[in-house]
């Protein structure tokens, strides 16, 4: 690895294990080829990636096993705010853990078919046993209905598949029981990992929580926010690293790449090594793979 002044790390991409493009060795190589000396697979609700990532690493490069856990902050007097909560470094076996995982992952499954067959019966051309089937085993979400979607020439890109009919506006939403992030923070907290709140500013994806929220699950057990992201605006940003110091949190930076069902790179958005060696220290539940 290189000094570290010169590392380059990204800690949030996705492979085709979820909702991205990318084999888990083609994301590594893709990594590598970018420069990157450090790279976290973060699948949603699913390690299924690890073992594939962690055998086709290029010599270099880090791969830190980890996850996006799909959760909901809930408040006594608004309604239910969709959040992601990145784990980093979690023991996959912790039976607790484990268990709300396979919850997430049928909860996933079941949203996804209600979408299709609402779809279906106004006659989109999309159907919910060939989804399942190119899914390849992996999780099964809405950008699988969106690339559906686009290869039946009823949009042109998966970006417009969500900003249409997959939309949370759109009549063909559905639901799902997401984890409570206060508990999700207990639970990869209780799995020797490191929870880190995603895109906690990223207006353009819907509804955010305030300051005081984050401040709450700071006190639950969080321990990093994701202050460099793609979908945060430069004052965003700002805003999140003054947060993070003042509630003594990690600081993370990273693509949330999805390879070509999204246009951002890998890469353009990075964690500083100060930041990241915090991280690995905070982790208890297993080892990156490295060198």
């Amino acid at each position: 690895m290189r000094q570290a002044e010169g590392v380059r790390i990204d800690l949030h991409t996705h492979s085709a294990v979820s909702d991205g493009t990318d084999s888990p060795a083609e994301l590594v190589a893709t990594a590598a080829a970018a420069g990157l000396d450090v790279v976290a697979l973060t699948d949603h609700d699913t390690t299924a990636g690890w073992a594939a990532a962690a055998q086709a690493r290029p010599p270099g490069l880090t791969v830190v096993p980890g996850m996006e856990l799909s959760c909901r902050y809930l408040s006594a007097d608004e309604p239910p705010v969709a959040v992601h909560l990145l784990a980093y470094l979690f023991d996959p076996l912790h039976p607790a853990f484990a268990a709300e995982r396979v919850r997430l992952r049928e909860e996933r499954l079941g949203r996804g078919e209600r979408i299709v067959t609402a779809l279906a019966a106004d006659g989109y051309p999309v159907d919910w046993r060939q989804i399942l089937a190119r899914s390849d085993g992996g999780v099964v979400g809405r950008p699988h209905i969106a690339r559906a979607l686009v290869e039946a020439g009823v949009v042109d890109s998966v970006d417009a598949a969500f900003a249409t009919l997959l939309h949370h506006r759109s009549p063909y939403y559905a639901t799902k029981a997401d984890t409570d992030v206060l508990e999700g923070i207990a639970l990869v907290r209780a799995a020797g990992g490191v929870p880190v709140f995603a895109h906690g500013l990223a207006t353009s994806r819907g509804r955010v929580v305030p300051d005081g929220a984050i401040g709450e699950m700071a006190a639950a057990g969080l321990l990093g926010l994701e202050v460099d992201h793609p979908d945060h605006t430069s004052d965003q940003r700002a805003h999140l690293r003054a947060l993070a110091d003042r509630l003594g949190l990690i600081r993370t930076g990273s693509s949330d790449y999805h390879g070509s069902n999204k246009r951002t790179p890998i890469a353009v958005c990075t964690t500083e090594p100060d930041q990241y060696a915090a991280l690995l220290a905070a982790g208890t539940g297993v080892a990156v793979y490295a060198d």
